[in-house]
């Protein structure tokens, strides 16, 4: 049996705490109106509708929240996309100007994003294989050197 190397970099882009509280805050505003609204008619109904609203919002702010990054195994795979390391090239971890820049004025629209608002800092992957139309990956990370580090050492494994 052949065992895998390990994880030479792992991140879970989640969403920050604040989110939470803002958008909880939000579904208690719109209970209170509800419960106001329907005091005579329904009142249950306010906490069934406010229910399925709170539900919801955990729903997305976990699926926003989950996308990964992840380098090991020879691949790197960021949200729903991955790329062995033999087709990557330049890695460049990026500050926050950086970030808004090449997202910005100077992006590519054929370049490939994970990028999340709440984080201003990220990481700018060169793609080498000529069968990927994306030119780049530009990608958020809480810890772009760390990120950038991990790339590099893998590339540097797979004989690039």
């Amino acid at each position: 049996m052949t065992q895998s190397a390990p994880t030479a970099y792992h991140e879970r882009l989640r969403v920050p705490l604040r989110w939470w509280a803002q958008g909880t805050m939000f579904i208690a505003t719109f209970w209170l109106a509800m419960v106001v609204a329907l005091a005579d008619a329904a009142p249950w109904l306010a906490w069934v509708v406010t229910g399925v609203l709170l539900s919801a919002l955990a729903l997305f702010l976990r699926s926003y929240g989950d996308a990964r990054l992840v380098v090991a195994d020879g691949w790197f795979r960021a949200g729903r996309a991955r790329i062995e390391m033999h087709h990557i090239g330049a890695v460049d971890a990026l500050d926050a100007d950086e970030t808004r820049r090449v997202s910005g004025r100077d992006a590519d629209a054929r370049a490939y994003l994970v990028l999340r608002p709440y984080l201003h800092r990220s990481v700018r992957v060169e793609i080498t294989d000529p069968s990927d139309p994306a030119p780049y990956w530009l990608v958020s990370s809480r810890h772009p050197r760390a990120l950038a580090s991990a790339l590099d050492a893998a590339r540097s494994n797979t004989g690039q």
